[in-house]
């Protein structure tokens, strides 16, 4: 049997503390510096971070809320009392627009809309959709499947190509609204009609749009 000594015990027990906190704090700061390129301030960039990871779980219903037109939906699976409901018991088809994965993402668009030359950025986005189109896949009672890394690299390259002089907002733009229009919007109509619940920028999509934006404003 092995026995480590005393000193080199307390440091594994304190990695292991710290563990959780850089887990925490790493994609925190992450998220800040690639906002920070974007010209977002760091009390912003953690508001909008917590904004995007908790709204991420919240829908607000734009069509076909049978009974509650304007609550809020929480995702499938999700426990929910008082003005909330779970999608699975709507008993007609809703369509829905997730605030962490669709809202918070275009506020950003909106805010970087004045530093991104528009036609360039126009031009970056029409081919984001096509590829972003192309590569997602509608999964039944999943949602809208996206590969997680081709989107973000497909942004930074078209940021590169259609305006390397202002790259990091065109990626952003470009990748986030490539994402919610060529994978979410255009393949709404796979999905069987019927009792159900439709997502705009939640389920699988997420990750994609969150992941697009970040990773796009960290290296473009």
């Amino acid at each position: 049997m092995l026995l480590l000594p005393p000193l080199i015990l307390l440091v594994l027990f304190f990695l292991l503390l710290l563990l959780p906190v850089l887990l925490i704090l790493l994609p925190i700061r992450i998220v800040e510096a690639a906002l920070g390129r974007l010209g977002i301030p760091g009390p912003l960039a953690l508001l909008l971070f917590l904004a995007s990871l908790l709204g991420s779980f919240v829908n607000i219903p734009v069509l076909g809320a049978a009974e509650g037109t304007g609550r809020l939906v929480l995702m499938p699976g999700l426990q929910a009392l008082g003005p909330f409901f779970n999608a699975p018991s709507c008993p007609q088809q809703v369509l829905a627009v997730n605030i962490g994965g669709a809202l918070v993402p275009l506020l950003i668009c909106l805010f970087l809309l004045p530093r991104a030359p528009l036609a360039r950025t126009l031009m970056a986005t029409a081919v984001m959709v096509l590829v972003c189109y192309l590569v997602a896949r509608p999964v039944p009672e999943v949602g809208i499947t996206i590969p997680t890394f081709l989107p973000p690299l497909a942004a930074v390259l078209c940021a590169f190509i259609f305006s390397p002089g202002r790259r990091a907002p065109v990626a952003y733009i470009a990748g986030v609204l490539g994402v919610l229009i060529g994978a979410d919007l255009l393949h709404l109509a796979d999905f069987p009609p019927g009792p159900g619940f439709l997502s705009i920028g939640g389920a699988g999509v997420f990750d994609g749009i969150f992941l697009v934006g970040i990773m796009a404003a960290l290296f473009a």
